[in-house]
């Protein structure tokens, strides 16, 4: 890390900047055509429902990178977790420990709200990314499977 970096909370009106980044995210993962959240919804989701949380990570003001996160529950561990849905650098901000730093964030985040547990998934392609989990003691559930019922699919399956 370069210039003076700090780590908050988004707020009401920074809908846009999220949505920004979220777009961004979905291009580097090659699943643009995915996004179909705006920034009325963001809004609701994050600041009226507060569904999920976002902070940003700012380098000398300038905003380069985003996390976006929520509570789970494990019924193993009898406690809420933290789940990590999103994390974002962008490309020539990478490699400089922000990510470390935004994940480092979240675990403190997570012990100050008592969680059991911070989870995540990655992309397997992502190399870099995983280099930086396992360097922080991330452990692989590589016997578990992510599945998922797509808006379609939830309301086909709900309605059957």
């Amino acid at each position: 890390m370069k210039g003076i970096f700090n780590i908050r909370q988004a707020q009401p009106g920074e809908e846009g900047l999220v949505l920004e980044f979220i777009k961004r995210l979905a291009e580097y993962e090659k699943c643009s055509s995915e996004v179909v959240a705006d920034e009325a919804t963001l809004h609701q989701s994050l600041f009226v429902e507060r569904s999920a949380e976002v902070v940003f990570v700012e380098e000398d003001g300038v905003v380069i990178g985003f996390a976006l996160f929520f509570h789970n529950f494990s019924t193993f561990v009898g406690r809420k977790g933290l789940y990590l849905e999103d994390l974002f650098i962008i490309p020539e901000k990478r490699g400089r420990g922000y990510g470390k730093a935004l994940l480092k964030y979240l675990a403190n985040l997570a012990v100050e709200r008592n969680c059991g547990r911070m989870e995540w998934i990655c992309l397997d392609w992502n190399k870099q990314a995983l280099k930086v989990y396992r360097s922080i003691g991330a452990i692989p559930m590589e016997e578990w499977t992510v599945q998922r019922l797509d808006e379609e699919s939830l309301k086909k399956f709900a309605q059957s």
